[in-house]
Parts: C-alpha cells; structure tokens; sequence
C-alpha cells in the first residue's frame, strides 16, 4: 500500500525534532455543491530541527515513532531534506510519474 504524501504549512517548530504541520485541503458540500475549507494539523517529524514557523513543507507517512507522530519531512521550501533523500525522491518521483 503506498504512503500518503501531504503538502502543508508549519505552524510550531517549539518541540525537538518535532514541528506541526496545517494541511489545507477544499471539499464539495454534499448538498449544497459549495467547496469548503477543512483543514488538520500533524505531527511530524524534523530530524534536524531545520523546519521553521511558516515553511512550507511535504510529509510523509511513516511507523508510528511516538503516540503522535506517524509522519517524517521530506521536503522543506522545495527542497530535499538529508536523511531522507534517497527514500523520499523515490516517492516523490512515483507522484511526478503518469499511471502506466
């Protein structure tokens, strides 16, 4: 089964090797065909502490690491994070890649 990816915003880096991250994501009303705005906060995990408030970043789903936390960064402002280059570009790269 493939692992969810979501893109969102940092909204506390304040734990150790922790951040928050708010992931926006726009729905249709069942009933009223309205899109609507719903939005929900993760825990992920920062390695190297090199998230800050108001980057923004792409997670990943993962082992449970802590009660919170089942999701490690990826991607930080574009950018490949160290550690988990060589699994998160495989992931990244199966996103990127059109359905054979």
């Amino acid at each position: 089964m493939p692992r969810r990816v979501l893109t969102g915003r940092v909204t506390s880096d304040k734990m150790d090797k922790t951040i928050t991250v708010l992931v926006d994501r726009r729905i249709m009303h069942p009933l009223y065909k309205k899109f609507i705005r719903r939005s929900k906060k993760y825990a992920a995990h920062d390695e190297d502490n090199v998230c800050k408030t108001g980057d923004l970043v792409r997670i990943v789903e993962c082992a449970p690491i802590s009660k919170r936390k089942t999701w490690t960064l990826v991607e930080r402002n574009g950018s490949v994070i160290g550690d988990a280059e060589a699994e998160s570009a495989a992931i990244v790269e199966s996103l990127a890649a059109p359905a054979a």
